[in-house]
C-alpha cells in the first residue's frame, strides 16, 4: 500500500504538481484532507519554498505530514512540540543523509537563484535534467518507511 503512495507522489509530480504538493497529495487522506486540501496547503513550498530554491519543497511536504502526524495542538504542550521538531530533525538528516542536501538550490546544481518567480515548462528536457522527481521518490519513500515503522 505504501508502495502505491509512493508511486503516486512521483505521478502527480509529474503530471505537473510542485514536489511539495505531490508528497503532501499522496498521503494526506490518511490525515482526513481532500487532495483539493492538501494541494493547496503544500502548493507554497514548492521550488524550495516559492521558487526561492531554499529547503526542498519535497521535504517540506515531508515536515508538513510530520505536523499532521505528530504536531501539537496545545500551545503549552512543550513535550508535544518537542516530539515533533525531533521527528522532524530525524526526518531531514534521512533525507540529507539519501541526497546530499536538503537544500533546493544545491540539489538542482545552481549557483545563484534564478530570480523569477515563473515556473519552467514541464518538457522531457525539464525531467531530464532535474532530481526533483527523484527528490520526490525519495521524502515519499522516508515518510512511508517512517509509517510502517510506527504502525507496527
Amino acid at each position: 500500500m505504501m508502495k502505491d503512495r509512493i508511486e503516486k507522489a512521483v505521478e502527480l509530480f509529474k503530471s505537473g504538481y510542485n514536489c511539495s504538493q505531490s508528497v503532501v497529495a499522496a498521503f494526506a487522506d490518511m490525515y482526513g484532507f481532500t487532495e483539493e486540501q492538501a494541494l493547496r496547503m503544500s502548493a507554497s513550498f514548492g521550488g524550495g519554498i516559492g521558487r526561492m530554491r531554499q529547503t526542498c519543497g519535497a521535504a517540506c511536504g515531508m515536515f508538513l505530514l510530520a505536523g499532521l502526524e505528530k504536531g501539537a495542538v496545545d500551545g503549552k504542550d512543550r513535550e508535544g512540540k518537542a516530539a515533533n521538531y525531533a521527528l522532524v530533525q530525524a526526518l531531514a538528516e534521512e533525507f540529507k543523509k539519501r541526497n546530499g542536501s536538503m537544500i533546493c538550490a544545491e540539489l538542482l546544481g545552481l549557483k545563484k537563484p534564478e530570480g523569477s518567480s515563473v515556473p519552467e515548462a514541464r518538457t522531457e528536457q525539464y525531467y531530464a535534467k532535474r532530481p526533483c522527481a527523484k527528490m520526490v521518490e525519495e521524502a515519499a519513500t522516508i515518510w512511508a518507511e517512517y509509517l510502517e515503522k510506527q504502525r507496527k
